[in-house]
């Protein structure tokens, strides 16, 4: 069963837009560039962050030039260049790259930057299967409007978004798009499993995720399981209907689910048994 919410490469090129998907603010692309080639835009009435996923490229804003490079997602944290309303850039591909752009309204509040990883807080989150790594890559202490960015390593066997959460307005939570943006190893065999569902929307899907697939959070709680054997990463682009003040709100987890933060281990049957 095919849903909206997930979404398919065509040629490694994916693209989600508030008038393609339905929803308020969030833009998101990746883009292949061979060797030489070069991408331009204008960010118009939008703030932009660009993330390497792979190669290596030369951002151009006026007379300042970001050289930005990594050799995989698995291998390195990224540079990320931050874009405010009205800037005219241009990438220019010095090997064959591969790279996110995802944008969202703003007014202009802060100036174009360089975020390199040293200013990214990295924490791991959870424990037992829950443990995951999770990189601040433009997280709510670094400036920024609408959008958030975090990368999430979830190794194999593991979980990620537990206690499942939500932030779609309702039970106290703010209201903030999301965009999965998954790449998984090995890339031929391995895959995830992404859940998204919401009691009062009557939403509940289980998504079967591979390499270089996008899945939306439309509403409602989403986690992500690694199965043994597929260590998995994503890339998420957040922004909502909130201030750059409230980029620090945490998203409200599911009451069901709350007391797997007192124990990781999830309560875990013991086994053998049956035979005396």
């Amino acid at each position: 069963m095919n849903s909206p919410n997930q979404h398919k490469p065509v040629g490694g090129v994916l693209e989600v837009t508030p008038e393609s998907v339905g929803w308020k603010f969030l833009s998101f692309k990746t883009v292949l560039l061979k060797a030489g080639e070069s991408f331009s835009g204008q960010t118009n009435g939008e703030e932009a962050a660009i993330v390497p996923i792979s190669g290596a490229f030369d951002v151009q804003i006026l007379e300042q030039i970001f050289s930005l490079s990594r050799s995989s997602v698995f291998e390195e944290l990224p540079h990320v260049v931050y874009m405010p309303p009205k800037t005219a850039y241009s990438i220019t591909a010095r090997t064959e790259t591969h790279f996110a752009l995802g944008s969202a309204p703003a007014v202009g509040l802060y100036p174009v930057r360089c975020f390199a990883p040293s200013e990214m807080k990295i924490e791991v989150r959870g424990g037992a299967h829950a443990v995951r790594q999770v990189n601040h890559i433009l997280g709510p202490d670094l400036p920024a409007e609408r959008l958030v960015l975090f990368e999430v390593y979830t190794p194999s066997g593991n979980w990620s978004g537990i206690p499942p959460h939500r932030h779609d307005g309702l039970r106290g939570s703010l209201y903030v798009e999301e965009t999965y943006y998954y790449r998984v190893t090995p890339s031929d065999t391995g895959w995830a499993v992404h859940r998204n569902y919401s009691p009062e929307h009557g939403l509940d899907e289980l998504l079967l995720v591979r390499d270089g697939d996008l899945v939306r959070t439309p509403v409602g709680y989403h986690p992500v399981s690694a199965p043994p054997g597929s260590n998995v990463y994503f890339l998420n682009y957040l922004a909502g209907d909130h201030t750059p003040e409230q980029r620090t709100v945490a998203p409200v987890d599911d009451s069901d689910w709350a007391w797997l933060r007192e124990d990781w281990s999830g309560k875990p049957m013991n086994i053998p048994f049956g035979k005396s």
